[in-house]
C-alpha cells in the first residue's frame, strides 16, 4: 500500500492538545509548522518539539527562521541573524582589514549564518528552517525586500549555496523559495494575486537561474504564489508546467516541492474561481507538490476556530478515496529525506563547540 503524508499543518499554542495530538496522528499529515506564538523559551520549544516526536517519530518539525525580520524565535540565547541583503552588501563591500567585506569574507559569513541558524534550531528539536530565499532583490517588492540576498542571481546562487553548506555541516536540511522567482512583483502573495507578465526566456535567464545551478545541492523549493501568464494561467505552485516540465525537467532538481501557505489570498484563486483549501492542496498535489501547508487555521481565533484544518484533512481523505489525487511514494520518500540524518548537540553542548564558537564571530 502506498503511503504518503502530504500535509504541514500548525498548532494553537505552547503545548500539544489533545485535538493537536488527533490530528498529528493522522497518516495524511507529514509534519508541522512553527510560529512566534509556539515560542516562549528554549526549555519549552525543546519539550513541545520533544513530545510532537512522541506523537510520531517522522513528522517534519518545520519553521521560517532566515534571519532580520523572518526569525520566528529571538530570545532566550538564540542569535539574532542578520538579514540575507547584509550578506550580499558585505559581498559587494571593498574589503577593509578591520572588517569582513567582499566575495569571500561574505560566502564565510554566509556558511556561519547557515550553520549557526541550522544548529542552534536542531538543537532544540526543530527538522527544517525553510531557507534560503533565492528571490532577486529588484528593490520593488515588499514581501521580499531584505531577505533577498542581492539582485545578481550569481551572487545570489554562491551565497545561497554558503548558507546551505552551514546547514548541511549542523544536519539539517535547506529549501530554496520562491521558485521562480517572487522578487520582480509588488504585490504580496498573503494579500492578493501577484502577476509577473515577462517571459519564460527572460525569467528563466535571471530569476529561476539559481534554481539550475543550486539543483545538485537544494534539497527542498517552495513555489511562489505568483502567476506567470506567459507560461501558464495558474500559479507556480498549482502549475504542472512549472512544476514537473520546467523545474523538475529543465532545471533538473530532484528534491521535495512545498507549496506555499494554502491559506494565503495568492493560493485561494484558481482559473479566476474561488476554492477551498481541499480544491488547492488536490489541484498542487497533482501538479507535482509533494507537501502543501495550511498555516494560521488552528488557533481559537482564526476564521472557524481551527476547523480549517479539520477539514483540509477530512476533503482531502475524500479526494484520494475518489481518486482525485493519487499517494506517492516517492513524494513520500523525499519528505523522510528532509529529516535529519545526524544527532544534534544539546544546547549547553553546542555554546562551547569550537565550530560554533567560530561562527559566531563571522556574524556578530
Amino acid at each position: 500500500m502506498t503511503f504518503h503524508a502530504p500535509l504541514i499543518i500548525d498548532i494553537a499554542g505552547l503545548t500539544l492538545t489533545k485535538v493537536d495530538r488527533h490530528r498529528l496522528k493522522h497518516p495524511l499529515v507529514g509534519g508541522l509548522i512553527l510560529f512566534a506564538r509556539n515560542w516562549q523559551d528554549r526549555a519549552q520549544l525543546t519539550a513541545l518539539c520533544r513530545d510532537i516526536k512522541k506523537v510520531r517519530s517522522d513528522l517534519l518539525i518545520c519553521v521560517d527562521h532566515e534571519g532580520g525580520r523572518v526569525q520566528r524565535f529571538k530570545t532566550d540565547g538564540f542569535t539574532h541573524l542578520p538579514p540575507m541583503r547584509a550578506l550580499g552588501e558585505m559581498w559587494m563591500a571593498s574589503p577593509k582589514a578591520d572588517m569582513h567585506a567582499g566575495p569571500m569574507d561574505a560566502t564565510n559569513a554566509a556558511s556561519a549564518c547557515g550553520y549557526v541558524l541550522g544548529a542552534e534550531l536542531r538543537a532544540c528539536g526543530v527538522d527544517l528552517s525553510f531557507t534560503p530565499v533565492l528571490d532577486l532583490d529588484y528593490g520593488e517588492s515588499s514581501v521580499i525586500g531584505s531577505r533577498a540576498f542581492a539582485r545578481d542571481p550569481r551572487v545570489v546562487s554562491l551565497l545561497a549555496k554558503s548558507l546551505m553548506h552551514g546547514l548541511l555541516q549542523s544536519g539539517m536540511a535547506n529549501c530554496g523559495k520562491h521558485f521562480p522567482g517572487h522578487g520582480f512583483v509588488k504585490a504580496d502573495s498573503h494579500i492578493a494575486i501577484p502577476i509577473d507578465k515577462r517571459s519564460l526566456k527572460a525569467i528563466l535567464a535571471d530569476d529561476a537561474a539559481p534554481y539550475r545551478w543550486l539543483n545538485t545541492v537544494t534539497t527542498s523549493v517552495m513555489p511562489a504564489h505568483v502567476i506567470y501568464p506567459k507560461v501558464d494561467a495558474r500559479p507556480a505552485g498549482f502549475s504542472s508546467t512549472w512544476l514537473n516540465d520546467i523545474l523538475r525537467g529543465q532545471l533538473g532538481f530532484g528534491g521535495a516541492i512545498f507549496s506555499d501557505d494554502l491559506s494565503m489570498a495568492g493560493a485561494r484563486l484558481l482559473d479566476g474561481q474561488p476554492v477551498s483549501y481541499t480544491q488547492a492542496a488536490v489541484v498542487a498535489l497533482v501538479a507535482g507538490c509533494d507537501m502543501v501547508l495550511l498555516c494560521n487555521q488552528s488557533t481559537a481565533d482564526s476564521e472557524g476556530g481551527g476547523s480549517a484544518v479539520d477539514e483540509l484533512i477530512a476533503g482531502l481523505t475524500e479526494a484520494q478515496l475518489k481518486g482525485q489525487w493519487q499517494a506517492s511514494d516517492a513524494s513520500e520518500a523525499r519528505r523522510r529525506a528532509l529529516l535529519p540524518q545526524m544527532p544534534a548537540l544539546e544546547w549547553d553542548a553546542l555554546m562551547v563547540q569550537g565550530a560554533y564558537m567560530q561562527a559566531l564571530d563571522w556574524i556578530l
